[in-house]
């Protein structure tokens, strides 16, 4: 069921998204060659618990195999869900970095990529373009249009560079848990979906890659790669749909 949010309800959201875009600052701060990415997660972790939050990846998902992190960090062919360890950043990389924060019982989750040093050719560009999706389909989530106006955008600023678009993950309503209805794809599905309304809050996700996008999760049973091995980019803000338009919740 998807529920709009009070003015009060928003603001609890946009303290978890001011602490979700810290921690994407600290990391960049912190990023660079021979960092290991248990280290940037210890950061992150540190930082959402100081500020009064909790981190929403940690323990998220089926018992048997919960998420045992603060921070999905994917590197290179890894699109979403990496987990971090002792494996160390190396130059040329790129690496995405999910941070999802709870706060006074509401969520923020929002995600960049970052390019770490001389990238390979083209890679500079797959990640500018699918900031730019990002920021194409936030600018489309205004009261009275629909979801798939928010998916076309997306779309028509990838399609052109011939790009590949994760079918398999989309985004997503957000509020009282990280998850919740409607979901948001980043590409057209031939259905409208739900007409937005002021207090509908979404993070919307695009995720391209230099391949087909086509996907697979590792045996770890979290970790998304492409599955022809090619370099992806993942950029994700929390937004609220406001009676002035989109409102990006994880910012600072």
């Amino acid at each position: 069921m998807v529920t709009r949010k009070s003015r009060r309800e928003i603001e609890k959201m946009r303290q978890a998204g001011r602490i979700v875009a810290e921690v994407l600052a600290l990391v960049e701060s912190e990023l660079k060659p021979g960092v290991s990415t248990a280290h940037l997660d210890r950061l992150a972790e540190r930082h959402i618990r100081s500020a009064g939050a909790v981190p929403s990846f940690k323990g998220y998902g089926h018992r048997s195999n919960p998420f045992p992190a603060s921070l999905c960090i994917s590197l290179d062919e890894e699109v979403v869900h990496g987990i971090p360890g002792e494996r160390t950043i190396r130059e040329g990389q790129i690496v995405s970095v999910d941070a999802g924060a709870i706060y006074d019982g509401w969520h923020g989750d929002g995600a960049r990529t970052f390019l770490v040093g001389s990238p390979s050719n083209g890679v500079s560009e797959l990640v500018d373009t699918t900031r730019v999706a990002m920021m194409a389909g936030i600018a489309a989530a205004v009261p009275g249009a629909h979801l798939a106006d928010i998916s076309a955008a997306i779309e028509d600023v990838a399609r052109p560079h011939g790009y590949g678009i994760v079918r398999q993950f989309v985004g997503h309503g957000i509020g009282t848990e990280m998850h919740q209805e409607p979901q948001v794809p980043n590409y057209r599905t031939g259905v409208r979906g739900m007409k937005l309304v002021p207090g509908i809050c979404l993070a919307i996700e695009p995720m391209l890659t230099l391949g087909t996008g086509d996907v697979e999760v590792k045996p770890d049973g979290w970790t998304v790669v492409t599955s022809d091995g090619s370099l992806a980019a993942h950029f994700e803000h929390t937004i609220a749909v406001t009676e002035q338009g989109p409102e990006i919740l994880t910012t600072v």
